[in-house]
């Protein structure tokens, strides 16, 4: 995971030239945007500088797809699609959240805990500035994601790319609605890990809950009980959407409600957007804990 970089502070700074040091208040849109250009380049560098980051954001995805596709072979009773195919949509669901969620939860919690975020605090940087370079890096690393695991569907698992234009609107607005709400609760749950032995805290309810949601087994065959559970969180949803995207649409037959649900879908990502934003503005600090 990366690190706010000394550099990546001072060539922060050095964009606001003419502001003066300290905290900065409000500051107009256009300085905003100005310094949120910077901070993208910054966040986008560092991250293609990661390399162990890196290899654990497109090699995990892609051995996991890999090996459940040679375990689980053949079509699902009842559709035309195969067990391949829908473990190629759970791992771009999967992407979304590792990296809008668990990288960022992560990324920001390490920079809390170097205390590189107090030190970005005291230029003049302003704070929406921080948080569009912060968006940045998150989409430009779910999109490579993501990219890299349609190659791999279509040319190893049999997965299918849309032809009309309709199931392309769908995956852009369940890929932006996914993206944000896990971002922001990536963000807001950023607190909990208090130190870089501490990712655990993040990690593990969030491997649970690929397991309940469609990531790594058929929804539609857990129990009806641990799908009642599975579909309060965003991560059942996201999975879903893709799968109303990439799978033929008898599949549709074999989900829950015997339909996509897109209304639903929506809602549900929507709200749990509303439950990030607000976990944002309750819980993240600039200072760690044991700042002074």
């Amino acid at each position: 995971m990366s690190t706010m970089t000394t550099e990546g502070v001072v060539e922060t700074a050095a964009a606001a030239t003419g502001a003066e040091a300290g905290r900065p208040g409000r500051a107009p849109a256009g300085e905003v945007w100005r310094i949120g250009k910077v901070r993208m380049r910054v966040e986008i560098r560092q991250l293609t500088r990661n390399s162990s980051l890196l290899i654990y954001t497109f090699a995990l995805p892609v051995v996991m797809l890999l090996l459940f596709g040679t375990i689980f072979r053949g079509e699902i009773a009842g559709t035309s699609a195969t067990y391949q195919q829908v473990y190629a949509t759970g791992m771009i669901g999967m992407c979304v959240i590792n990296g809008a969620l668990q990288n960022l939860a992560y990324a920001v919690a390490i920079e809390r805990h170097t205390k590189a975020l107090k030190r970005l605090r005291t230029t003049p940087m302003p704070a929406a500035s921080y948080f569009l370079g912060k968006v940045a890096s998150v989409l430009a690393a779910t999109l490579a994601q993501v990219a890299v695991m349609l190659l791999v569907g279509v040319m190893v698992m049999g997965l299918r790319l849309p032809a009309d234009a309709g199931r392309w609107f769908t995956f852009a607005w369940v890929l932006v609605l996914g993206a944000t709400a896990c971002s922001l609760l990536g963000i807001g749950m950023s607190s909990l890990i208090r130190s870089e032995q501490g990712s655990a805290i993040v990690w593990l309810p969030i491997m649970v809950l690929q397991f309940i949601s469609g990531v790594f087994i058929v929804f539609s065959t857990l129990p009806k009980a641990v799908q009642e559970i599975g579909a309060v969180f965003p991560v059942k949803w996201l999975c879903q959407g893709m799968r109303s995207v990439f799978l033929p649409e008898d599949f549709k037959y074999s989900e829950p409600a015997h339909s996509w649900e897109h209304g639903r879908l929506a809602l549900v990502l929507g709200l749990w957007c509303v439950v990030g934003l607000v976990l944002c503005l309750r819980t993240f600090s600039w200072r760690g804990r044991d700042d002074g």
